[in-house]
């Protein structure tokens, strides 16, 4: 022992060579063309930002007016909101959206486990289905869904035009497709012995899908629900045929409604709308980010 500390301690103590420093052309070809891409990129992403902060701090009423950014700054079109149906809208859209969130978390999982874990006829066929039907967005329908809604509010008036139920339900007749195979690709990498384990305790089908299934693909649920909740948010097309009055309309609806008119729009209302209408989403991505990277990339590792 003594003789191996004597033979350690006698060894030479090796110098570490300092690190050469690159030159400024190799260090720009390897490593800092990609920092001058990035502080590109930050700056064309938030250049629009920017701007519409300006636009919304300025009381001339004019995107032109804004040209130097931040030349006033005033609070009165944050101010002109409180007299304008602005936070009705944001509660319509909250409400649409928190609902049509949840209504397609729900729905999605429910099939993407069946497919993942049952086996039956017209399986593979029902996945291709969904997936191609998906191809073609549901605005293209919008004309097929104001007739249609038109001829069922003449029998069940709560799901006519200008009903929000409706809206939803016409949201939620979406709500398949991509998501489904989303979570069809995430259900699949929970392993099968757990429902095997579940069912030799005596748990049924419905045991193992609310207790076990469901909290262990929490992060897709959770990006699944973000998706829904920020296209549903900004959605401009079915909403404006679905909604007729004032009263119910969605932030999207409304916010145009004031820039619709060229000799009347008041851009600086509008940028002050689209400010405060942006934070709710980024509260959500905030409070789902850690969800997010999980659930979007743990469904491709097997299918």
């Amino acid at each position: 022992m003594a003789a191996d500390t004597v033979s350690a301690s006698a060894r030479p103590v090796r110098m570490q060579a300092p690190q050469q420093r690159m030159k400024p052309g190799k260090w720009f070809r390897e490593l800092g063309w990609r920092h001058l891409v990035g502080i590109i990129g930050v700056a064309y992403a938030a250049f629009p930002l920017v701007y519409i902060v300006s636009a919304s701090l300025s009381d001339k009423g004019t995107l032109t007016g804004s040209n130097e950014l931040f030349a006033q700054v005033s609070t009165a079109n944050y101010e002109h909101l409180s007299t304008t149906a602005f936070w009705t809208w944001t509660v319509n859209t909250l409400v649409i959206a928190v609902v049509t969130g949840i209504g397609t978390v729900l729905m999605g999982a429910a099939a993407a486990y069946a497919f993942s874990r049952f086996r039956f006829s017209g399986r593979r066929t029902g996945l291709t289905s969904l997936l191609v039907i998906q191809m073609f967005p549901q605005m293209l329908a919008f004309v097929a869904i104001f007739l249609l809604l038109i001829g069922l509010g003449n029998v069940v008036p709560v799901l006519g035009l200008n009903s929000k139920l409706a809206l939803i339900c016409v949201y939620l007749g979406g709500a398949l497709g991509v998501n489904t195979f989303l979570m069809y690709g995430f259900f699949n990498t929970v392993p099968r012995e757990l429902d095997e384990a579940a069912k030799i305790d005596g748990a049924t089908h419905g045991q193992i899908y609310w207790t076990i299934i469901l909290r262990l693909v929490s992060p897709i649920l959770a990006v699944v629900a973000l998706l829904s909740f920020i296209s549903t948010f900004g959605e401009f097309i079915i909403a404006r045929s679905v909604l007729q009055s004032e009263s119910n309309w969605t932030l999207a609806v409304g916010l145009y409604g004031w820039v619709a008119d060229r000799l009347d729009a008041n851009w600086g209302l509008f940028a002050a709308g689209a400010v405060i209408s942006a934070i709710p989403v980024l509260v959500l991505f905030l409070f789902l980010q850690k969800y997010i990277v999980g659930g979007l990339t743990a469904g491709s590792v097997k299918g």
